[in-house]
C-alpha cells in the first residue's frame, strides 16, 4: 500500500520531514475555489454537491502537493440536518433558529444521516480521486462548538449566550451535548466507512470555557464521540482540536482518548513539546503569517519545526487559512516544511 505519512504520525511515528496540511486549505484565498463557489450558488449547496465539493477539496492538493486532503463541508451541517434552518450570508456568517430547553426536548435525530448522504458520497469520490499517498481526513464539529451556534442562533465573540444557558439550564445543555455527541459519532463512522483515513473533531470555541465547564462541555462530549467511534471502528485515528484551551490541554489527550491533539498558535512551543511526549501533535503556525510571508513566515515555520520536528508532528496552522492569505505563501510553506530534513 502507498505510504500515507499522516497516518504514520497518527500511529506515533516521527516522520522527517513531517507531513503538512492546512486547516481551511480549500477556501476563499484560492481563485479556483471562488470560481467553483460561484457555480454552486449558496455555501450549503456547495457542501451538499458531491461533484463540486470533491473539486474544491482536490484544488489545494493539485496546486500544493499537501500530504492530506480534508473533506470540504461545514460543522453546521449537523444542525442543518436537525432542521434548524441554517443559512450562510456573505459578511455575516452562519445563522439558524436559536434553540431553547423546550426545543432541545423536541429535537429528532432520525433523519440526520440521510440528510448528510451527499457528504458521504463526496468522501467516497475523494478517496477514488486522491493520489494514493494522500491521507483523506473527515471531520465534525465538537458538540460544545456546534451547541454555541444552536443556542445563540449565530456566532458571537465570547459565546455568552451558550455559557449563560449552561448555567441556567444545565440539564438541557447536557442533553443537547449528549445528542450532538451521538450524532457526531455516527457521522464520523459513516465518513470512515466511505473512505476517510482519519477524522478530526473541531472545538473552535473551547477557549471560552472555565476549568469546570471545559471538563463538562469540551472533554466529556468529545470523549463520548471517541469512545463510540472506537467501539465500532477500533482502528479509527482521531485528531481533537480544542482551540484556545491553553493549559487545559495538559490532559486533554488522555481524557478524550484522541490519537493526536491540534494546537492553536497561542500554545507555547515549550508546552507543545511537553504535550508531544504523550503522542502526536498537530500545528501550530499563526495563520497571519500566510498573509505576511517573507522572512516572518520562514522564521515561524522554522520555529515550529525546530521545537517539534524531532517527534511525531503533523505540520499545520494554529487555525484556518484566512481569505486574505497569499497562495504563493502556501506554496512557500509546503516547500519549506518538505525540505526540513535537508536543512537538518
Amino acid at each position: 500500500m502507498t505510504e500515507r505519512k499522516v497516518m504514520r504520525v497518527l500511529s506515533g511515528e516521527t516522520v522527517t520531514p513531517p507531513p503538512v496540511w492546512l486547516m481551511r486549505q480549500a477556501g476563499r484565498y484560492l481563485p479556483e475555489y471562488r470560481e467553483t463557489r460561484r457555480q454552486a450558488g449558496s455555501f450549503l449547496d456547495l457542501c451538499y454537491n458531491p461533484e463540486l465539493a470533491t473539486e474544491v477539496t482536490l484544488q489545494p492538493i493539485r496546486r500544493f502537493g499537501l500530504d492530506a486532503a480534508i473533506l470540504f463541508s461545514d460543522i453546521l451541517v449537523i444542525p442543518d440536518g436537525l432542521n434548524r434552518n441554517v443559512t450562510f450570508s456573505e459578511g455575516k456568517g452562519p445563522a439558524m433558529d436559536p434553540i431553547d430547553a423546550a426545543g432541545i426536548d423536541k429535537l429528532d435525530a432520525g433523519n440526520v444521516l440521510s440528510h448528510l448522504s451527499p457528504v458521504f458520497e463526496t468522501v467516497s469520490r475523494l478517496r477514488k480521486a486522491l493520489p494514493g499517498e494522500t491521507t483523506l481526513l473527515g471531520f465534525c464539529g465538537a458538540p460544545w462548538t456546534v451547541a454555541t451556534y444552536m443556542i445563540a442562533g449565530h456566532g458571537t465573540p465570547d459565546q455568552a449566550p451558550a455559557r449563560l444557558f449552561g448555567y441556567q439550564e444545565r440539564g438541557a445543555m447536557e442533553k443537547l451535548l449528549a445528542l450532538l455527541a451521538d450524532i457526531s459519532a455516527d457521522y464520523l463512522v459513516e465518513q470512515i466507512d466511505a473512505g476517510a483515513d482519519a477524522v478530526q473533531i473541531f472545538d473552535s470555541w473551547a477557549g471560552v470555557l472555565g476549568e469546570r465547564e471545559f471538563e463538562e462541555y469540551a472533554i466529556k462530549p468529545v470523549a463520548r464521540i471517541v469512545s463510540s467511534v472506537r467501539a465500532r471502528r477500533p482502528s479509527a485515528k482521531i485528531i481533537a482540536f480544542a482551540k484556545g484551551a491553553g493549559y487545559l490541554l495538559k490532559d486533554y489527550r488522555q481524557k478524550t482518548g484522541a490519537d493526536a491533539i491540534g494546537l492553536d498558535w497561542s500554545v507555547p512551543l515549550s508546552f507543545a513539546r511537553e504535550l508531544q511526549k504523550d503522542g502526536p501533535v498537530q500545528g501550530n503556525l499563526d495563520p497571519m503569517l500566510m498573509i505576511a510571508g517573507g522572512k516572518s513566515l520562514d522564521d515561524g515555520i522554522d520555529a515550529v519545526l525546530q521545537a517539534l520536528g524531532q517527534g511525531p508532528l503533523i505540520f499545520n496552522l494554529g487555525h484556518g487559512i484566512t481569505p486574505q492569505a497569499d497562495p504563493e505563501n502556501v506554496g512557500r510553506l509546503v516547500k519549506r516544511v518538505h525540505g526540513f530534513g535537508d536543512r537538518g
